[in-house]
């Protein structure tokens, strides 16, 4: 047995020597050695959560030269500017393609006869009522209201027409036959001039046709306008008479 090994044995002999000076009976004995440690426990639960604490201070301002952040939401539309200044007027475009002329083009063709046949039974259904004759490139109509000839001229006029002028024999009939229908005389867009017993016109021009009644006209410049009567004749009147209203077009 090694030295160092005495030395061991005689060191712990000394302790298990000392003296007891506790209770009786009751004297600690030395120290043993440690054991191992023991295995790890089940993990405890998660304590409350503890208060809030304050806001810490702002960090330090990024570089200057960082990366945008996203965009924000749109906000509301504003109010509506005020208009701008009319901008310069810009260069005329290209003169389009050249359209088809309309006798060679079939749609418009079948347009204008499709207007044609509602224009003829339009005139067909007046003529039948006695409010429209048709001579030639004429058209005399009424709508069967009696007015003194500034009313007639007027309205006439609205319409785009002018107050009836027989011009030939078959005008006459053609407007005498209106007058038949209502049984009532009209006025003629016939005036005496300046001169006594010489009639115009309304637009001036010299009367190329008349028909005057039997010793007519007799009113020596107090019968300026001219009526035809149910036979077709004409008489000179005053033009504050109520007369059908007949217009040519």
């Amino acid at each position: 047995m090694t030295s160092f090994m005495l030395l061991c044995v005689a060191a712990i002999l000394a302790i298990f020597s000392l003296p007891c000076h506790g209770e009786e009976g009751k004297c600690s004995g030395a120290p043993g050695i440690p054991g191992t440690p023991g295995a790890n426990g089940l993990p405890g639960r998660d304590g409350r959560d503890g208060m809030r604490g304050d806001p810490g201070p702002p960090g330090p301002m990024g570089p200057p030269n960082g990366l945008p952040g996203a965009p924000g939401r749109d906000g509301l539309p504003g109010p509506r500017g005020l208009q701008g200044e009319p901008g310069e007027k810009g260069d005329h475009g290209p003169p389009g393609p050249e359209g088809r002329a309309a006798f060679l083009d079939p749609e418009v063709q079948a347009e204008l006869r499709g207007l044609e046949q509602k224009i003829r039974r339009l005139e067909g259904v007046l003529a039948l009522r006695g409010m429209l004759n048709k001579v030639e490139h004429k058209i005399f109509a009424t709508n069967g209201k009696t007015v003194r000839f500034e009313a007639i001229l007027e309205t006439c006029q609205l319409l785009g027409g002018s107050v009836a002028k027989p011009m030939d024999e078959k005008e006459n009939d053609a407007v005498l036959k209106i007058v038949k229908e209502n049984n009532q005389y009209t006025y003629l867009g016939i005036k005496e001039s300046s001169v006594p017993g010489v009639f115009e016109y309304l637009n001036g021009a010299p009367v190329n046709y008349t028909n005057w009644r039997q010793y007519e006209p007799n009113g020596k410049g107090a019968e300026n306008c001219v009526e035809m009567q149910t036979d077709g004749s004409w008489n000179d009147k005053r033009c504050n008479q109520y007369r059908l209203i007949i217009c040519e077009f």
